[in-house]
């Protein structure tokens, strides 16, 4: 059944989750009314209640949120929720982003160069069961789970955003804070907050049981 042929009653019912308001206006007005899109939210907390709230058919959400990544969203979500179908919508094609938001239980992953019919096919198609990926990551998702030797996943780093990630490598390298600030273009209290954040999620005291924890799993 294409999106022409069915009634708004049939239409999928669709919670958005992007952490950038704008993106997220300019999503719907792409989408039109080939989808019904009965909520919103910008961070893990909200989109964990937004989804809680309205049971949609299917989650558009994107793999970079504040409050532990859309990882995080979707082991909340699963656990009590296991019909509730995810779609990943990121501007990132990094294959460790891909692969671990798949392991986390998406059915499908799709990079914002995607146009917005395209985008409500790939919506209709994974909340009819289907799994949906841009072309070049499709390979991605079929090397990592028809390797023998594929890495277990780490649930610990897929809790850290890919910023977070950025900042750790970096100061467990041994880079002062105003040396990853100038590195990744950001300020040093920018750091000071992703570090923050990467002790308290991986339950670490300081930075060096932080280098000890990515020396560990070959990180740096």
């Amino acid at each position: 059944m294409t999106d022409e042929t069915r009634s708004e009653a049939q239409l999928p019912r669709v919670v958005l989750v992007d952490d950038h308001r704008m993106f997220r206006t300019g999503v719907r007005e792409e989408l039109g009314d080939r989808v019904t899109i009965v909520g919103e939210a910008g961070d893990v907390d909200n989109a964990v209640r937004v989804i809680q709230e309205h049971q949609p058919d299917l989650v558009l959400l994107d793999v970079h949120l504040p409050g532990g990544g859309g990882v995080e969203v979707l082991r909340r979500v699963l656990a009590a929720n296991p019909d509730i179908r995810f779609l990943a919508l990121s501007v990132s094609d990094a294959a460790e982003d891909v692969i671990g938001i798949i392991r986390g239980g998406a059915r499908g992953y799709v990079t914002k160069t995607i146009s917005g019919k395209e985008l409500a096919d790939a919506i209709v198609r994974v909340a009819d069961g289907d799994a949906v990926f841009s072309p070049r990551l499709a390979g991605f998702v079929l090397d990592a789970f028809s390797a023998t030797d594929a890495p277990p996943i780490d649930p610990e780093l897929d809790r850290l955003t890919q910023r977070e990630r950025e900042v750790l490598r970096l100061i467990a390298r041994g880079y002062a804070y105003k040396e990853a600030a100038k590195e990744l273009f950001i300020s040093v209290k920018t750091v000071e907050t992703h570090v923050s954040s990467v002790l308290r999620k991986l339950q670490l005291s300081n930075r060096h049981e932080l280098s000890r924890w990515a020396s560990a799993r070959k990180l740096v």
